[in-house]
């Protein structure tokens, strides 16, 4: 049974449906989009897999955490969590407020800290936890990404660190450094693209899917003697 927050769009839709696809039970967190989360929740039951979808702002640390509870109950166990919702804030220094850093370490960084602390409390015979990064946590091209180049980098900390306290009960901890990807907030189309593309390996954004594939590795048996790691699925931006 999995649990991704953040998965009523983009990236995170797309790895609720691999998960389902792969065989998952899978439920879902949103923010305030019922309608686009029940169409994932919908698709989900279409391949034949149960599935819920809870209204929860990451940035609320009790109700991320009654969600995850809420999860575990209904479903009966919590076997993977990914860590997916995020906030983009992005700007010159001089015209990001600390009311803008503490949201976005509120989202970014504590609360995958909190769903995942919830989440192992429910983990009882091994378990996958599965962070979302970002390729500007492994190079900032451009300007204006202080604070979210911050919040993605400390979750190489936090995925490590993680991966070594939950190690002994069988329950890994990786992360996924996605690329440019083809979503509504960075469309493939939009007015930078081209000079993004250039800045990879394979001259192109990803798709979704390509994000969802790598996490569905982590969420295998298959993986089991992978943790603490980071997955660059970004088409060779880093390198």
């Amino acid at each position: 049974m999995a649990l991704v927050t953040g998965g009523s769009r983009g990236i995170g839709a797309a790895v609720a449906l691999r998960l389902a696809e792969d065989g998952a039970d899978v439920a879902l967190t949103y923010q305030q989009n019922a309608d686009r989360a029940e169409q994932v929740v919908e698709q989900i039951k279409a391949a034949g897999r149960r599935a819920l979808a809870v209204r929860a702002d990451s940035a609320d640390t009790a109700a991320l955490t009654a969600a995850v509870d809420q999860v575990a109950a209904e479903f009966g166990r919590l076997d993977i969590l990914v860590n997916n919702a995020g906030i983009y804030l992005t700007g010159p220094v001089e015209d990001l407020g600390v009311a803008d850093f503490d949201l976005t370490v509120a989202v970014n960084v504590r609360a995958p800290f909190v769903a995942a602390r919830a989440a192992a409390g429910h983990m009882v015979n091994g378990g996958r936890i599965i962070n979302i990064g970002s390729n500007v946590a492994q190079r900032t091209t451009f300007p204006g990404h202080s604070l979210y180049a911050m919040s993605k980098t400390a979750l190489i900390g936090l995925t490590k660190g993680l991966g070594r306290e939950l190690g002994p009960r069988g329950i890994t901890v990786n992360l996924v450094h996605p690329g440019p990807t083809d979503t509504d907030a960075n469309p493939a189309d939009g007015p930078y693209a081209e000079v993004i593309k250039g800045f990879t390996a394979v001259g192109r954004y990803g798709a979704p899917a390509d994000i969802a594939a790598a996490v569905a590795f982590l969420a295998r048996d298959d993986s089991r003697y992978v943790t603490g790691a980071t997955i660059d699925a970004d088409g060779g931006f880093a390198i």
